[in-house]
């Protein structure tokens, strides 16, 4: 018997062709999956982090999965720029309704049999607590590196995101988001021949 055809794959791998940071001129570009990757894997880091240094037992797998797929809704919805977004409390709960649509479209795609089983990766409401809470500060970091990267190419329309997101990750004071800052995000600024020191 033949299985029938499932677009899921096929549709979400459509999400590097968004953009991102629609508002801003950009020196680098970057788009949804290239983020959602970038996102993925600090989130797993954060997660180890966490469960190393700071008395965390999370699943950093589960983690990492769930933030690969933290904005796959946007190949539906495209990327909603933050100040659009966040615009009001109208504009955030319209968006969070088109997202819980999106969330089930998507789902839709997956043969019935799998749906179950991408639905704790793709429904941000399936998401505990603590993975919540990791998968965004990742999101964050990976905004404040792109943020960072842009400056350092010479674009200064991205200094006052810099700032704002910065002062985020240190209002919220996660230690292993303050770990991955003082260890690991120092490298990002240097040339590649001088990260093998």
């Amino acid at each position: 018997m033949k299985r029938p055809l499932s677009h899921f794959f096929a549709y979400v791998s459509r999400l590097r062709w968004i953009k991102r940071w629609g508002l801003m001129r950009n020196a680098i570009e970057e788009n949804v999956a290239t983020h959602s990757w970038e996102v993925a894997t600090l989130a797993h880091a954060l997660a180890i982090i966490r469960n190393r240094h700071f008395g965390g037992q999370v699943n950093a797998d589960r983690i990492a999965a769930a933030a690969l797929y933290h904005d796959a809704t946007e190949v539906i919805t495209g990327d909603m720029p933050t100040p659009v977004k966040y615009h009001s409390q109208v504009m955030r709960e319209a968006f969070g309704d088109i997202e819980h649509k999106a969330e089930a479209e998507l789902l839709a795609l997956l043969p019935a049999d799998l749906r179950e089983d991408f639905a704790p990766y793709i429904r941000e409401s399936r998401w505990e607590q603590e993975e919540k809470e990791l998968i965004k500060a990742a999101d964050r970091l990976s905004a404040l590196l792109k943020c960072q990267a842009e400056i350092q190419a010479g674009n200064k329309e991205f200094e006052p995101a810099a700032g704002h997101i910065l002062k985020k990750l240190e209002d919220d004071a996660l230690p292993e988001v303050m770990y991955f800052l003082e260890v690991f995000a120092p490298g990002y600024q240097r040339p590649l021949d001088n990260l093998l020191e």
